[in-house]
């Protein structure tokens, strides 16, 4: 099949497609009703994962650690409170009673400095319930209202609290980022009513987009806070491409032909647009942290519905508001730029190599980046309640950072040696185990006694104490015991203890009320602390640390604590979990995750380019651009000395290729359609005026919409990601209006020389009678003509103007250079594109 006949076919085949829409525009309506309906409440059905931690790959240390300690243990809901302005007589007074609360199985307070400081107490409350149990958080608001006439500060990890600030911060966001839409619409519109076409068509896919969510199970919260702002500001162009298309049509064209020929146009053209940021968005899946392919998949929906929208529901809204669009028309509003075409003219010779030296000074500094993997270094610009408590509580009583050792189960000692050892370091504060967790006069919980020292520690008959020894050896079938003799016979504390509880239980042993309530009171501790530390197969170690959260003493001695459990256990068989730890693994994945998301993302922009422009040496040139801009937004915080999250330069420097790379693709391709048809001057000058009211509408909402999301969330995470984005999107804009236009002039025979096209077969094609022509036409037609004709015939013209008109011209140079310039004989140049009942008619403007 010839080139021709296959645009013929495409063009004919879109044309179908877009009368289809636009005539079954209320089915659409109706369509999208019922899913804005449904999305309505099936939003509320996504879970929302507000762990980092959960994302981490499974073959991480800390997943394998939470995994474990998940099947293996119970862990409590647990909280500090902070109660200022009280004197320590009456903050014991207040320990007591706080302690004698059903819901409270254990609190923590004494008079050092660790939990009464500068008139301030701090109570470690451990919760009677499980933290992932509804009573425990029924129990901690119980709590606060029991302290609410002091002044508390409140710190613990129970509950949403964090979604929920986030959720109400971004609806603040939402809001503001909606008034400056409109307010950029109104600026860059030609036409009033073109405004809430747009608003329509966005806020419809944003709709469906959030109500959809549900089909992944459960998201991150970073992607439920910031996709619905991204979606918004990456998909606009989509509609604004559309609204223009329809404009341009429109001007020769009725409303509803204007539509149908404006989508048929419009869909490849917007389609290939999104392949760029949906590639950019695919190297994000690359990711060994889930929550990269987390968020890619969440954004690359939210476009795909975004496209959906324009597709299906622009074209009707179109047609609807079409009447009251042309009469609402007004002055444009945005200025030409002439002097920046002219500026990038006269410096194309300096300019360039300019910007190659400052890349290379901009890629050594952002090499220094200072990166980080968690929260504890990293300031927001607004601080939530809760971060407010957890600041006060630093501030009076320092930062506690601890780490769970896991090992097995089974013997006590082995774990006392270890746990001796740690607390041997300088980089330990203390540690907490079985073994070394104090049960009464001295006793350790792992301690073994005999039947006499376990009858003076309880003041319990010898003999009742011999006869439950003798019971605990039968059950546990320690026969050898039973002969050798009794008396020698150690079992560990905390087993006898529970042992003597159950038998109590079961009626086999009677005790006086007094030893009866120690026993109990002895029992629920033990079995909160047996709960917690150990497991069927595992043991579980506290150890709290001299450290900072992260950093490279912290991230040694994790590895030096391997060592040390080495020593006593078997490699495989050990995990450290902890704050610390999902750092360091952040940090091992970081450096992998960091290379493939680059290459990825400028291997997948690079294959859409090299066949969007039919060259190699342009798609190189607009990469080198953008990844520039990449390097210099990067630079910021190591020039600034201040701390990044790591997880923004992946999420950012995604989104910048893949978006940004949109503004270059505008200018890039209006001016390799102009710099032959004029004077490279005019045509570097008429391309900047083109491309301004496109990349300052699209550019300034991302950059918004990014500097918004940086400036009002209290989440360290979603902050980078929006200051990285925002200073990106402005870096970006400036670079492809202020330097690109002086590469392009440079470079431009670089271009030219790295052009390739795909020749196919042309087969001339003759026919007499009645005959239908779609298409461009070169050659000899000897009949009657009846069609739309845009071009110029030399010969004799006998024919009916019906609409248009037909000048005579004169044979002069201008003439004869439009000759020259074309391959077509001399006969017959132009276009002609017969008359289709079906389709309408269509006619190439650019050859006009």
């Amino acid at each position: 099949m010839s080139k021709d006949k296959k645009q013929e076919k495409d063009s004919n085949f879109m044309i179908k497609v877009s009368s289809f829409i636009v005539d079954k525009r209320n089915l659409f309506f109706l369509i999208y009703m019922i899913l804005i309906i449904f999305c309505a409440f099936s939003s509320n059905w996504v879970e929302v994962e507000n762990s980092l931690a959960a994302y981490l790959p499974d073959t991480t240390e800390t997943s394998q650690g939470i995994d474990l300690m998940e099947e293996q243990f119970v862990t409590y809901g647990t909280a500090k409170f902070m109660v200022s302005n009280i004197t320590y007589e009456d903050a014991q007074e207040l320990a007591d009673e706080i302690e004698d609360m059903d819901s409270v199985a254990m609190l923590t307070f004494d008079n050092t400095t660790d939990h009464y400081n500068n008139f301030s107490a701090l109570y470690d409350v451990t919760f009677a319930y499980s933290e992932t149990d509804d009573k425990c958080l029924t129990a901690l608001e119980d709590l606060k209202d029991y302290l609410s006439d002091y002044d508390i500060y409140v710190s613990t990890t129970l509950g949403d609290q964090s979604s929920e600030t986030i959720a109400s911060e971004m609806r603040v966001i939402i809001v503001l980022v909606a008034i400056i839409v409109v307010a950029v619409l109104l600026l860059t519109s030609q036409t009033w009513a073109e405004v809430p076409v747009l608003l329509l068509t966005f806020v419809s896919a944003a709709i469906v987009s959030m109500g959809t969510n549900f089909i992944f199970g459960t998201i991150s919260f970073v992607s439920n806070s910031v996709t619905v702002v991204l979606q918004l500001a990456l998909s606009i162009d989509y509609a604004i491409i559309l609204c223009n298309r329809y404009k341009e049509e429109h001007a020769t064209l009725p409303i509803r032909d204007a539509a149908i020929v404006s989508l048929s146009k419009a869909i490849p053209e917007i389609s290939s647009s999104s392949l760029t940021t949906i590639g950019g968005l695919i190297a994000m899946m690359f990711m060994q942290y889930g929550i990269g392919r987390d968020m890619a998949l969440c954004l690359i929906k939210a476009i795909l519905l975004s496209l959906m929208s324009v597709f299906l529901l622009m074209p009707g809204l179109i047609v609807v508001f079409g009447n009251l669009m042309d009469k609402t028309v007004h002055k444009n509003l945005i200025p030409k730029i002439p002097f920046v075409g002219k500026f990038a003219y006269k410096a194309r010779f300096i300019v360039p190599p300019v910007f190659v030296v400052a890349l290379v000074v901009f890629f050594i500094l952002q090499k220094n980046c200072p990166y980080v993997y968690g929260y504890s270094t990293l300031t927001t610009p607004i601080l939530n309640q809760y971060q407010i408590a957890d600041n006060m509580i630093e501030e009076s009583f320092g930062e506690t950072n601890f780490v769970a050792l896991i090992v097995p189960a089974g013997n006590y000692e082995k774990e006392g040696k270890m746990l001796a050892e740690l607390d041997a370091m300088d980089e330990v504060d203390y540690s907490v185990g079985l073994s070394n967790t104090e049960a009464m006069d001295g006793y350790m919980l792992t301690d073994k006694l005999t039947a006499r020292q376990f009858s003076e520690l309880l003041e319990l008959d010898y003999e009742v104490a011999e006869l439950l020894y003798t019971a605990y050896a039968v059950n546990d079938e320690n026969y050898a015991k039973l002969v050798s003799g009794i008396s020698t016979y150690s079992v560990p504390l905390i087993d006898m203890f529970m042992f003597l509880y159950d038998e109590v239980q079961e009626g086999y042993v009677t005790l006086d009320d007094d030893l009866m309530n120690d026993l109990e009171s002895a029992h629920q501790q033990m079995s909160i602390a047996q709960d917690q530390l150990q497991g069927e197969d595992y043991s579980r170690m506290l150890v709290y640390l001299n450290l900072p959260e992260e950093g490279e003493e912290t991230f040694a001695f994790l590895d030096e604590m391997h060592e040390i459990a080495r020593k006593y256990y078997e490699e495989g068989t050990i995990l450290v979990a902890g704050e610390s730890t999902s750092q360091y693994d952040l940090c091992k994945t970081f450096s992998r995750d960091n290379t493939v998301v680059n290459v990825v993302s400028i291997l997948a922009v690079l294959a859409v380019l090299l066949f969007t422009f039919n060259s190699a040496g342009m798609p190189v040139l607009l990469i080198i651009v953008i990844q520039g801009s990449i390097w210099i937004n990067f630079s910021f915080p190591a020039i600034m000395k201040s701390n990044l999250f790591f997880m923004s330069y992946l999420i950012v420097s995604s989104i910048q290729m893949g978006a940004n790379i949109d503004y270059a693709i505008v200018i890039s391709g209006r001016f390799m359609e102009l710099k032959d048809k004029m004077s490279k001057k005019d045509a570097i000058i008429e391309t900047m005026n083109f491309a301004f009211p496109t990349i300052v509408t699209s550019g300034s909402m991302l950059a918004i919409a990014g500097i918004l999301i940086g400036q009002m969330t209290s989440e360290a995470a979603i902050v980078g990601i929006g200051q990285c984005l925002g200073r990106g999107t402005l870096i970006s804009i400036f670079i492809v209006m202020f330097i690109l236009p002086e590469i392009l002039l440079l470079g431009e025979k670089i271009i030219d020389k790295t052009s390739f096209t795909v020749s196919m077969p042309v087969m001339t094609q003759r026919s007499t009678g009645l005959v239908r022509i779609n298409g461009r036409v070169r050659g000899q037609i000897n009949g009657i003509v009846i069609g739309e004709v845009h071009g110029i015939v030399r010969g004799e013209v006998n024919a009916i103007m019906e609409m248009g008109n037909m000048v005579p011209i004169e044979e002069s140079d201008e003439y004869l250079e439009a000759i020259e310039a074309s391959e077509l004989p001399d006969d017959v140049k132009g276009r002609t594109d017969g008359i289709s009942d079906e389709t309408g008619k269509e006619a190439d403007k650019d050859e006009e």
